[in-house]
């Protein structure tokens, strides 16, 4: 039996294919894209007002679309990968460590910690830092305020045994008919490329864990991303 014929070995080309895509994602875009910043970077001191703006649009764009290969990345680790069991993993590390990452990328934006991260472990796997970027970033990008403001919260739920953390942000919201959609594999969020893929991947990674996540909205205005993990036993 030939190779086109059997399972086994198309599932194999497929899973090499799937990881040279990763590849090309990684290092030759990534690398385009990080040309186009440096340049960008360069053109400040020679544009006037009105140009300005046009390079700021192409800073914002081209710093989400090298955001968009490292969502592409761990989406593809995802998939690629064999079934893996979730193990204990260090909440407070973890979403310390994306918090700090998240706000050394974006200057423009207020990132404050509530309170005292639990210091627990949850059900999860190396992906859980994958989790809390692509909802701090989301809260970001999306954000039509001037000083986008995100707020991060985390405690423990005794009854159910698990942590609950909470992304609240003072973005423009997201209307319940699409509270549900903006999780979907081909669902684009709030009008901007790459949202769709890094909140599906953030809803099939917490899923797999044994958890939940869903948006409520934020007051005065904004959203609130809340993410409950299992504990670990």
């Amino acid at each position: 039996m030939g190779d086109s014929q059997d399972p086994e070995a198309r599932l194999k080309r497929q899973r090499d294919d799937l990881r040279l895509l990763n590849q090309v994602m990684r290092h030759d875009i990534r690398n385009d894209l990080q040309l186009v910043e440096a340049y960008a970077e360069l053109l400040d001191d020679h544009v006037d007002e009105e140009g300005e703006s046009y390079l700021e649009v192409i800073k914002e764009n081209t710093e989400s679309a090298v955001g968009l290969t490292t969502t592409v990345r761990d989406l593809s680790r995802v998939m690629l990968r064999e079934d893996v069991e979730p193990e204990g993993v260090a909440l407070d590390r973890v979403l310390s460590q994306q918090v700090e990452e998240v706000r050394s990328s974006y200057g423009e934006a207020v990132f404050t910690v509530d309170g005292t991260i639990p210091s627990v472990k949850v059900l999860a796997d190396e992906m859980l830092g994958s989790v809390f970027r692509n909802v701090l970033r989301n809260a970001v990008q999306h954000n039509d305020e001037t000083l986008p403001v995100i707020d991060v919260t985390a405690r423990v739920d005794d009854a159910d045994q698990a942590a609950v953390v909470r992304i609240a942000d003072n973005g423009p919201g997201v209307p319940p008919p699409q509270r549900e959609e903006i999780f979907g594999k081909g669902e684009k969020g709030l009008d901007s490329p790459g949202a769709g893929i890094g909140l599906y991947l953030v809803r099939s990674l917490v899923e797999g864990y044994g958890g939940e996540v869903w948006v409520e909205g934020n007051e005065p205005k904004g959203a609130i991303f809340v993410i409950r993990l299992p504990l670990v036993s």
